[in-house]
C-alpha cells in the first residue's frame, strides 16, 4: 500500500494493529458486563455473584444463618461471600484479557492496562 514511503508504511501498519487492539480490549470490557461469577462462604450458606468487572449484583444468603446472637458471624460471611465474588472477578477478567492477547500474538503473562 505505501510501498514506496519507506517506514511510514509499517507505520501505518503498526497504527492499524493498535486500533485493533484498541477495539477488541473495548469489546472484552464492554462483554465483561454480561459474565458473572459467584462467590460463596460458609460451605454456601452466603452466595455473591458479580460481573467479571467486579459489580455485586446479587447476595443469596440462607435462612438458617439468622440468628441475633451470632450478628458478627453473619455479617462476616456476607463480607467473605463479597471478597470471594471480587477475586473470581478479578481473575476472570484477566482470563480474558489473556485470550485476546494471544489471540492477538502477544506474549503470554503481558499485563494489559485495566
Amino acid at each position: 500500500m505505501l510501498k514506496g514511503l519507506g517506514g511510514l508504511g509499517d507505520m501505518a501498519k503498526m497504527m492499524k494493529n493498535a486500533q485493533e487492539m484498541q477495539a477488541k480490549f473495548a469489546q472484552a470490557q464492554e462483554d465483561m458486563d454480561g459474565i458473572t461469577v459467584t462467590g460463596e462462604s460458609g460451605a454456601g450458606l452466603v452466595k455473591a455473584t458479580a460481573t467479571a468487572k467486579g459489580e455485586l449484583t446479587g447476595l443469596d444468603i440462607d435462612p438458617s444463618i439468622f440468628n441475633g446472637d451470632e450478628k458478627e458471624v453473619v455479617e462476616d460471611l456476607i463480607l467473605a461471600a463479597i471478597k470471594d465474588a471480587q477475586s473470581r472477578a478479578a481473575e476472570r477478567a484477566q482470563a480474558e484479557m489473556a485470550k485476546i492477547a494471544e489471540s492477538m500474538g502477544l506474549p503470554p503473562g503481558m499485563q494489559m492496562p485495566f
